[in-house]
């Protein structure tokens, strides 16, 4: 039963995260005088797991966000709290280990003019093994959670930069070993 729930959630969220970046893009297409992206990230990451279930390389990542409900016109940490971003990315896999493809909600808050926290939640499919890897984690199913925290800094109106630590599995919701993936790293974000 606890199986089958899972995989009905897992599903649910995946099938939730690709509507929310389809219904963004239809609506950044049907508005012709407006940007398609409210920002863009490049970055790279690393494992932070250690012994069987880390993994080799780096991860070469990109992140872009949407602004379909109004982030860029809400006040205050209240109103960045109800105005979430949409966000779309990749972390690439390099050494042989998993690339990620991930989507979800981003909730910014401004901490003063150039500080800022930031926390992401929505799921991720990724290339990676799901069970009898002696090397790298074991993940048990393709559809994941992914979540993620971070701070960052504002050099300009446009230019940022962020640190972060990032997270996902499948919070035991389906069959098979749940290593998880966590990584840390840095990007570097453009807002338009």
């Amino acid at each position: 039963m606890r199986v089958e729930f899972g995989r009905i959630a897992l599903r649910f969220l995946g099938l939730a995260s690709v509507a929310a970046v389809a219904g963004t893009a239809m609506a950044g297409s049907a508005n012709a005088g407006e940007q398609i992206f409210d920002e863009l990230r490049f970055g790279v990451s690393a494992s932070v797991q250690s012994g069987r279930s880390g993994e080799d390389g780096v991860f070469p990542e990109i992140t872009a966000l949407f602004d379909p409900f109004g982030y860029e016109e809400a006040v205050g940490w209240q109103q960045q709290l109800l105005h979430p971003r949409v966000h779309l990315g990749t972390s690439i896999g390099t050494s042989g280990e998993a690339t990620q493809f991930f989507t979800g909600f981003t909730w910014t808050i401004d901490l003063n003019e150039k500080l800022f926290a930031e926390a992401g939640f929505g799921g991720v499919i990724h290339t990676g093994d799901l069970e009898g890897n002696d090397d790298g984690p074991e993940l048990g199913c393709r559809v994941l959670f992914h979540e993620y925290a971070g701070a960052g800094y504002r050099f300009t109106r446009n230019w940022n930069v962020m640190a972060q630590i990032a997270h996902s599995s499948h919070a035991n919701l389906c069959d098979g070993p749940n290593d998880g993936m966590t990584r840390a790293g840095i990007q570097i974000g453009y807002k338009f």
